[in-house]
């Protein structure tokens, strides 16, 4: 993550790498444990993906777009959904029962909250922002991503200013558990 450009550029190719990760778990056959890698590393995009958004592209909708506050608190209400299952799914190892039902419920959560996203939100705030507003959202968004948590914390706070103050001791945290336990990391 990481890619350049304005805010519905990163976002959208974001949610382009998260439906690759999901690609690869479908692809394999229940229990293989390279399903667990794929979901730790989708779980690891998406919190990051959705840690920028909350700190930074939904105060910008609430702000500029028509409606945004009701826009805004439908997205983040997806957010916790998708979160919740993240969290459950934290527990579950590829031949768990659970496994498969939890990671489903998680690719249809997220794909419905894209399309959302991308056909809705989206082009609401192009219409809304000057492309250099788009840009500086783009760049605040590149940095959030950073220093965010890689680990669903559901009980976190998801609207400025205690998320932004919050989100880098629990990205710190969450990264050197991810280096110590090498979570995400294929063989």
């Amino acid at each position: 993550m990481g890619h350049g450009g304005n805010v519905i550029d990163e976002l959208v190719t974001d949610h382009r790498e998260v439906e690759e990760i999901f690609g690869k778990i479908e692809a394999l056959p229940p229990g293989d444990k390279n399903r667990k890698i794929y979901a730790d590393q989708a779980t690891m995009e998406l919190v990051r993906h959705s840690v920028a958004e909350e700190a930074y592209l939904y105060p910008a909708v609430r702000e500029h777009v028509e409606g945004g506050e009701a826009l805004a608190d439908k997205e983040l209400e997806d957010h916790a959904k998708a979160e919740q299952i993240m969290k459950d799914l934290e527990s579950c190892e590829p031949d768990d029962a659970r496994f498969d039902t939890l990671m489903n419920s998680l690719m249809s959560e997220i794909r419905m909250h894209v399309e959302d996203e991308e056909q809705n939100l989206f082009p609401r705030l192009r219409a809304a922002c000057s492309e250099d507003a788009l840009n500086q959202l783009g760049d605040k968004v590149r940095q959030a991503k950073k220093t965010a948590p890689t680990r669903p914390h559901p009980a976190a706070p998801d609207k400025p200013p205690a998320n932004k103050m919050l989100a880098p001791g629990a990205g710190l945290v969450d990264r050197l558990r991810d280096a110590l336990t090498g979570r995400g990391k294929t063989d």
